[in-house]
């Protein structure tokens, strides 16, 4: 049977996340019966690039599935967007892959974006997709602070503490903070993450950003391990997963 890469955009505000949990709405449950129709009924099994945790957005995740209708990608595509509805889950694009490819596993990249929305006045159009900051937040400083941490380290000051990865060793290519308008902007690279580890170093790089701490402390915290002595785990609101990078990419359609 073949098997499609999926690309994916879906608002996170309603579930608990891209995996299945029980009879929660789940990304994963929502896509997975929508490709039931595509698999003689059959509910498969969707894998994805990355699992975003409740109220995380996507804007091009990937999942791969292997389903019984052998048809092009822009019929796959269309047929599950048909069945997403009315949910916010939606196939950008779609692919057929070779029967061995895996879209967490030949993932060579993955990027995310984090936005605060600073200043007083709460967000009255973008609810649930921003973290309303007021106090003034000093975005250089918190660029300064977030290039002491690229390359590659131990982590795990900034992992969940249910973070089930055998090491913590990850390599940050990218930390980048930039001010744009009201918004204080975040974007993170790297071949793959941590649990959390994007929004812990955003709840820390925000305690510099509003004075509380030196630029050098996520540095000293990098190098101490010590995740109790790091900053908050940031909403997860503001946190859209941008990409997933495969080297070639599949042949979108």
């Amino acid at each position: 049977m073949p098997r499609y890469a999926l690309r994916l955009e879906y608002d996170g505000t309603e579930f608990c996340g891209w995996q299945r949990q029980g009879d929660l709405p789940s990304v994963q449950k929502v896509l997975e019966e929508a490709c039931a129709f595509l698999n003689h009924g059959e509910v498969p099994t969707a894998t994805a690039a990355g699992r975003t945790d409740a109220g995380v957005h996507a804007e091009a995740a990937v999942a791969d599935v292997v389903l019984a209708q052998d048809l092009p990608p822009h019929r796959i595509r269309d047929a599950i967007n048909f069945r997403t509805l009315p949910h916010p889950v939606v196939v950008t694009a779609a692919a057929r892959v070779a029967d061995d490819w895996s879209a967490r596993f030949d993932c060579i990249g993955r990027g995310y974006r984090y936005r605060i929305l600073n200043r007083p006045s709460r967000p009255g159009m973008e609810p649930g997709k921003v973290w309303h900051v007021k106090r003034r937040l000093d975005a250089g400083a918190m660029h300064e602070a977030a290039q002491g941490l690229l390359g590659k380290h131990d982590f795990s000051a900034f992992r969940a503490a249910s973070c089930q990865a055998k090491s913590a060793l990850r390599t940050l290519d990218r930390l980048d903070v930039s001010r744009i308008g009201e918004e204080v902007v975040i974007v993170a690279e790297a071949r793959s993450f941590l649990h959390h580890q994007v929004r812990n170093l955003v709840g820390t790089l925000v305690e510099v950003g509003d004075g509380r701490r030196p630029v050098t402390w996520p540095r000293t915290l990098l190098e101490g391990r010590d995740r109790t002595r790091a900053g908050m785990t940031a909403p997860p609101d503001g946190l859209v997963f941008r990409y997933a990078k495969y080297d070639p990419e599949p042949d979108w359609v």
